[in-house]
């Protein structure tokens, strides 16, 4: 056995062993050397298909692959590229497209010579396609799962700070988020101003009209003070039963009782439909603090503000009162 002989059979175990089938084309007569047998085997097809076929690969492929191979093909043609490869699915005899690459080089290109040998190797890629069409797949149903995920996380934190009734936020969040804005303006010596409000004569209603007819009141009221203020700055909460309370950032005594009585007024000038065919009319009293040199926490807030509304309700309801009794 000479040496090319050992060459060549040393050559075909490594082809064999790596999946690999060697080709080479003559660019000057469109000679196929050799190439493509176990392609073709693999495929299903016969010597004598296969002889038909391997003049005309792209006989073979799939329509869609077509322009990216000639694409690829061109461009190392024309020295674009400093080697050829491009992936596309085959049509097997039984009627199954399996994806295979090509890599391959002009081999005697020396300068500006464009040479002539086009060699190289052929594969199967099939599995590694279809494993990746699975991995996206698995992807996209992981996406989807982590999207809903997210939006029932979403919908659940809602759920968790919000009053079921009125929408509003509910009285866990509010002292919450009264005690950060509190801290906050406490370190940054800003204003902080809160409201409570109270519905006039609530219990009239739930008695005379029910609690039906109570609960579109507290809506209503809760809905006239969530337009009234500022979103995504200010917290409007229902705290309890008809009580509600407003947390007001950055907001002096001046602005907070202006405030307060535009939602009175409001309130008051916006009659409540309680069923088809009939509405009530109601008020609000609201007790208005600000932070000042007194308050050590959010709590103490809370509780000058509830001292000024017990003196709005004191004083007749339909009323706003501060720190010093106002109207």
């Amino acid at each position: 056995m000479d040496e090319e002989e050992l060459y060549r059979i040393r050559l075909d175990l490594a082809l064999e062993c790596s999946g690999l089938d060697l080709w080479e084309n003559d660019l000057l007569t469109g000679e196929v050397i050799f190439g493509l047998d176990r392609v073709f085997s693999d495929l299903g097809y016969d010597s004598e298909e296969s002889a038909a076929f391997v003049d005309d690969i792209f006989g073979l492929m799939h329509p869609d692959d077509k322009p990216a191979v000639e694409q690829a093909l061109a461009d190392h043609l024309a020295a674009r590229t400093e080697r050829y490869y491009s992936e596309f699915r085959i049509r097997a005899k039984s009627g199954a497209w399996v994806w295979y690459a090509n890599y391959g080089k002009i081999v005697d290109r020396e300068g500006d010579e464009p040479g002539h040998r086009f060699t190289g190797v052929s594969f199967n890629l099939d599995i590694k396609k279809r494993q990746e069409a699975e991995l996206k797949a698995l992807n996209e149903k992981l996406r989807k799962q982590n999207a809903l995920l997210e939006r029932m996380n979403a919908e659940l934190h809602a759920l968790s700070i919000s009053d079921s009734l009125t929408g509003i936020y509910n009285r866990r969040h509010l002292l919450q988020t009264g005690e950060d804005e509190f801290m906050r303006a406490r370190r940054l010596k800003h204003e902080l101003a809160l409201l409570l409000i109270d519905i006039d004569w609530f219990k009239r209603v739930n008695d005379t009209l029910g609690h039906v007819a109570g609960d579109h009141v507290i809506c209503a009221v809760a809905d006239c003070c969530s337009r009234g203020t500022r979103a995504h700055v200010d917290t409007v909460g229902r705290i309890g039963g008809e009580e509600f309370a407003i947390v007001l950032p950055e907001v002096g005594l001046a602005q907070a009782l202006d405030l307060a009585n535009r939602l009175r007024r409001d309130v008051a000038a916006q009659p409540v439909a309680v069923s088809s065919k009939e509405t009530v009319s109601v008020t609000i009293s609201t007790g208005v603090a600000t932070l000042s040199p007194e308050c050590e926490s959010f709590h103490d807030l809370m509780v000058r503000s509830d001292r000024a509304l017990y003196r709005a309700k004191d004083t007749g309801r339909n009323r706003v009162c501060g720190p010093v009794s106002s109207s």
